[in-house]
């Protein structure tokens, strides 16, 4: 039996004296390090009660326990009682002015309280009287990052990788710092450094598989993500970030091994299913990429992505009203989804569906979209339809996202000419012209009876003399 087996089990008989003492209500002894023990135990299981309980019977067998007390001001932090834990740790400190526990639980409380400066240097006195430099370096780490002082923070995290380079915590912190600063030449130094030192750490070649796909050195990447898997062969995510590096070198049927062995360590997920589809898409196995994407809406029915992605497969073949079908199924899961909108007024569109149309440019706009194509379609519907005050109050919303422009000017000024709204017409003609002369055959396209009328071909006329 090895040391830590024998810790565990006498942490496991100390459990289970406490509970049948207090089941029999008898008194047993414990030592105030059982009794610390006992507590963190059910604190970590959520037992917060007997937590308590235990806490309470540590005192009154040890009342001078330094510790105990330590732990009790521990929990009054966590339920918020900051006065009277600062309190008992102003008491503490008088007896032991050099336990950097006082320290620690000094910084948490300033933390808590928002006051990050004083929680570090409270903590750089700790870290004269520690021996767990690791732990208060990561610490004050922290404490910068809630001041967003990343280039702080960072440093030290670095310092606490250098004490312990297992801990994989500082170093996804450390990694962060350098995303969140856009240093991603910076990261790969640091990184090869770092895995000089540590080549085994498949954490460390897994961000350094990150970083270069960052910088779209995908080559690089690729290369890295292999490191991480030969040290972990379950690393699922290595897998997943070699198989998008794959997808951006075009080898995609490497692409589609990588995600097939995700699928294989863990439970299958909407997004290897996507990215296995759209490997497929890529190679043309139409059939396959449905089969995919299928998956991936069985997976996660919410998933916009899925949806889209058979719906914009079947558009590229023209089977409109196949991918209708699917669209009116996304609707059906979210039906305020302005994508799926969008696509069912272009679907409605192009069957030439114009009042299915007309709801879901409604649809589209009201959900957000203000994409220039969307309001000129939607107007153009309107024209069909022969609602063209409908039509004018779209290009007009139209106009408050693009001003001037010359296609919402001319619709504009032809609708205005069907609605005899000379005045506007006019106005709106000869802001086109001045916008967009040159497209003026968009106009003659659109209202090619307006466009031969005398007075028109006067103002344009004009128009051309003044340029």
């Amino acid at each position: 039996m090895n040391w830590n087996q024998e810790e565990e089990e006498e942490h496991q008989l100390s459990i289970s004296r406490f509970e049948a003492m207090l089941k029999t209500n008898k008194i047993f002894f414990f030592d105030s390090e059982e009794f610390e023990n006992i507590i963190f135990h059910y604190l970590d299981t959520g037992k917060t009660n007997l937590a308590k309980r235990a806490l309470k019977l540590g005192l009154d067998q040890h009342p001078k326990s330094i510790g105990l007390k330590l732990v009790q001001i521990e929990i009054l932090i966590y339920e918020n009682k900051l006065d009277l834990a600062e309190k008992m740790l102003n008491e503490l400190l008088d007896v032991e002015p050099a336990n950097e526990e006082i320290y620690i639980q000094k910084a948490n409380i300033y933390s808590k309280r928002g006051n990050h400066q004083t929680a570090v240097e409270l903590l750089e006195v700790a870290l004269t009287y520690t021996d767990d430099y690791a732990g208060i370096y990561s610490m004050i780490g922290m404490e910068y990052l809630f001041m967003d002082e990343l280039e702080k923070a960072k440093s030290n995290f670095i310092k606490c990788l250098k004490e312990d380079s297992g801990d994989y915590s500082a170093l996804y912190n450390v990694i962060y710092c350098f995303d969140f600063l856009e240093q991603h030449n910076e990261a790969v130094e640091f990184l090869n450094a770092f895995i000089d030192e540590n080549p085994y750490s498949e954490v460390a070649w897994h961000q350094l598989g990150r970083q270069y796909y960052e910088l779209k050195e995908y080559e690089q990447a690729v290369r890295a993500f292999d490191y991480a898997v030969i040290v972990d062969e379950w690393f699922l995510g290595a897998y997943m970030e070699k198989g998008k590096a794959l997808e951006k070198l075009n080898k995609y049927e490497e692409a589609i091994s990588c995600y097939n062995r995700t699928l294989e360590l863990d439970d299958p997920t909407a997004f290897a299913y996507m990215r296995i589809g759209k490997c497929y898409e890529n190679l043309g196995r139409k059939d396959l990429a449905l089969k995919f994407f299928r998956k991936a809406i069985a997976e996660d029915p919410i998933l916009e992505k899925g949806w889209l992605a058979i719906v914009d497969l079947y558009t590229k073949e023209h089977n409109y009203k196949r991918a209708l079908n699917y669209i009116n199924k996304a609707l059906d899961v979210d039906g305020e989804n302005e994508q799926y909108w969008r696509r069912f007024a272009s679907l409605n569109y192009a069957l030439e569906k114009y009042e299915d149309a007309y709801k879901g440019y409604e649809k589209s706009i009201v959900h957000g979209n203000v994409d220039l194509d969307v309001f000129l379609i939607f107007a153009d519907i309107n024209m069909v339809l022969s609602k063209y005050e409908e039509a004018v109050k779209i290009l007009i919303q139209a106009l408050e996202h693009y001003p001037n422009h010359h296609e919402i000017e001319y619709r504009l000024a032809g609708l205005h000419f069907i609605l005899e709204n000379y005045s506007s017409a006019n106005f709106y003609l000869s802001n086109a012209l001045i916008y967009g002369y040159e497209h003026l055959k968009l106009f003659s396209e659109l209202f090619p009876e307006i466009y031969k009328e005398e007075s028109v071909q006067q103002l344009i006329e004009k128009h051309k003399n003044n340029i």
